[in-house]
C-alpha cells in the first residue's frame, strides 16, 4: 500500500516582482520539521540536481513567475514544495502566490503538522490555506463541480464552485484536515462564534499574525471514518461562505 501523505496547500495575493515570499515559504518549512533541507531541484531531464546558491535560485525564479519543484534528496523521507505558478484563477480570476508541498504523514510530520501550516501560509502571507492526507485531499478536490460538466461530489459532501467564481480572494476555496484562515478569511466567512464553534475552538490555535488553524479532527482525516466525514460535513454546513455554495 502506498504510504499516505500530507498535502499542503497555500493561496495568497500575487506580488509577481517579490522574490522573498518563496525563500520564507521554504525556510518555514526547514524550521519546523527537524533535519529538512530542500536543496534540490529536478531538472528537464528528470534528474536530481543540487542547488548551491537555493535562496538565490528561488528569488529569481519567482520574478520570472513561479519556482519550480525543490526537494530533498531522501527516497526513505521525500519532501517537496512548489508554486504552482497559475496566474489568474482566483476570485474575479485574480492572479495568485499558490504555494504546494507534501511530506510523508509519519509520527514526526502529525507532531509538527499544525506548526507547519501556519508557518508556510504565514511566511508566504497567504489569506488562506489547508493540510490534508492526499486520500481525503483527492475526494474534496471532486466536490469543486464545473457548471457545464456537472457531476455529483463523493459522500454526500456539498458541491463547490470553482475558484474564479468565488467573489472575494479571501474565501477559502474548501476545507482540509488544518485548515489555515488569516485575519482576513476568518472575518469573511464569520469565524470565531463562541456560541457556534466550542467544539472548532477547542482544537483550533490562533497565530503569530492573528490568523488561525483550525482543526476538524483529533486525528488525520480519513473519510471512511463516519465521525470524519460528519465533522467535514458540520463544517461545510456552519461556514456556507467556504466554496461559494452551489445550490443542489
Amino acid at each position: 500500500m502506498m504510504q499516505n501523505t500530507l498535502g499542503i496547500k497555500i493561496y495568497a495575493p500575487a506580488l509577481l516582482d517579490d522574490g522573498s515570499r518563496p525563500v520564507a515559504v521554504v525556510h518555514a518549512m526547514e524550521r519546523v520539521l527537524p533535519g529538512l533541507r530542500l536543496a534540490w531541484t529536478v531538472s528537464e531531464s528528470h534528474q536530481l540536481m543540487p542547488l548551491p546558491q537555493r535562496d538565490a535560485w528561488l528569488a529569481q525564479a519567482r520574478k520570472g513567475g513561479g519556482f519550480q519543484l525543490v526537494c530533498k534528496n531522501d527516497e526513505s523521507f521525500p519532501v517537496t514544495m512548489f508554486d504552482l505558478g497559475l496566474s489568474a484563477t482566483g476570485p474575479g480570476r485574480q492572479a495568485l502566490f499558490e504555494v504546494h508541498a507534501e511530506v510523508p504523514l509519519d509520527t514526526t510530520v502529525l507532531t509538527v503538522a499544525a506548526d507547519m501550516l501556519a508557518a508556510v501560509a504565514e511566511g508566504g502571507r497567504a489569506l488562506w490555506g489547508h493540510a490534508t492526507p492526499f486520500r481525503a485531499s483527492t475526494e474534496i478536490a471532486a466536490q469543486t463541480v464545473h457548471p457545464q460538466m456537472p457531476e455529483t461530489p463523493p459522500r454526500g459532501l456539498p458541491a463547490l464552485k470553482l475558484p474564479e467564481k468565488i467573489r472575494s480572494p479571501e474565501i477559502p476555496h474548501r476545507l482540509g484536515w488544518l485548515n489555515y484562515w488569516s485575519a482576513a478569511a476568518a472575518r469573511v466567512i464569520g469565524f470565531p462564534d463562541p456560541a457556534r464553534d466550542a467544539d472548532l475552538l477547542s482544537r483550533a490555535r490562533r497565530t503569530a499574525m492573528d490568523g488561525w488553524v483550525v482543526q476538524l479532527t483529533d486525528t488525520p482525516l480519513d473519510l471512511d471514518n463516519p465521525t470524519h466525514l460528519g465533522a467535514l460535513q458540520d463544517a461545510y454546513e456552519r461556514f456556507p461562505e467556504i466554496g461559494a455554495r452551489m445550490a443542489p
